[in-house]
């Protein structure tokens, strides 16, 4: 598939991706994938989370990274020239599969095809080789946030529940906290090299915290920047639909995907102790990112 027709939104998991995509569905030429799961294929984390509750893990890495150097490793750098090519070949091979079924016309021009996938951010920049000319959105929300929904997650009977969250205890929660701070961290800084060296004209940077200050002008923006319709009432009526207002009572708050759609609720879920083991993890990158 054409390159400038497919997008990416990469960013930690959490920071308002499904709420984005939601809205991006609804435009009429976009055609909306949500976790496509290959990042996370890629970007299996080393250490594993156990290694938070140990007084000095080792830093967060991925898998692919630790045995990049080894020679029986299938996707080693050794023979990254042949393995790369031919998982793009397949990619587009799968991803032309789904998306003629579910949409035929999607060749047609102006039309793009939107890709959620904020569990594989680690992995952006090999994922944005797989389709050359394709596009960049970085969705950025305070890690301290993320870290707080995430702990909410992992609660009884929650919505990640069916995806093999657990119950974390009370004497959990610190390293859970950590552990979930480490990969944000990991996650932001991996798109901000990927943002970097992309081309300027192809890629965005949408801060949750502003659009859900100011919906219809970010979600205008980033249409224009995507080359789409950007009209004022069907920005207008796409916003309105995915409102969290609009969401009925039982299906958002605690413990569901909808959460709380409220930035900042992490003073009030969190002990000092357990803001002080976030700070310690990612204060420096909170701070770089402005928050």
């Amino acid at each position: 598939m054409p390159g400038p027709d497919l997008t990416w939104i990469f960013g930690s998991s959490r920071s308002g991706s499904t709420w984005l995509l939601r809205m991006l569905r609804r435009h009429p030429d976009v055609l909306g994938i949500d976790e496509t799961g290959l990042g996370h294929h890629l970007g299996l984390w080393r250490p594993i989370a156990l290694a938070w509750d140990t007084p000095q893990p080792p830093p967060l890495t991925t898998f692919m990274k630790v045995k990049e150097d080894r020679p029986d490793y299938f996707f080693n750098e050794q023979y990254a020239e042949i393995w790369r090519p031919a998982l793009a070949e397949m990619f587009e091979a799968r991803l032309r599969a789904q998306i003629d079924g579910a949409r035929p016309d999607w060749r047609e021009p102006g039309t793009r095809v939107v890709i959620k996938e904020p569990g594989g951010s680690q992995m952006a920049s090999e994922l944005l080789a797989l389709s050359e000319g394709s596009r960049l959105v970085f969705l950025l929300r305070d890690g301290r946030d993320v870290v707080d929904s995430w702990l909410d997650a992992y609660g009884e009977g929650t919505w990640a529940s069916e995806d093999g969250a657990y119950v974390v205890t009370d004497e959990n929660r610190i390293p859970f906290i950590r552990w979930q701070a480490a990969v944000w961290k990991y996650r932001t800084e991996a798109l901000d090299a990927a943002y970097e060296a992309h081309d300027p004209q192809r890629r965005s940077l949408v801060r949750y915290e502003e659009l859900l200050a100011d919906p219809e002008a970010v979600m205008g923006a980033l249409l224009d920047e995507l080359g789409l319709d950007s009209d004022p009432e069907l920005v207008a009526q796409i916003v309105a639909a995915e409102a969290h207002s609009s969401v009925p009572e039982e299906q958002k708050g605690a413990g569901k995907e909808i959460r709380l759609a409220s930035p900042g609720s992490w003073r009030e879920h969190m002990s000092g102790e357990e803001v002080a083991a976030l700070e310690a993890e990612i204060g420096d990158s909170l701070r770089t990112h402005g928050y």
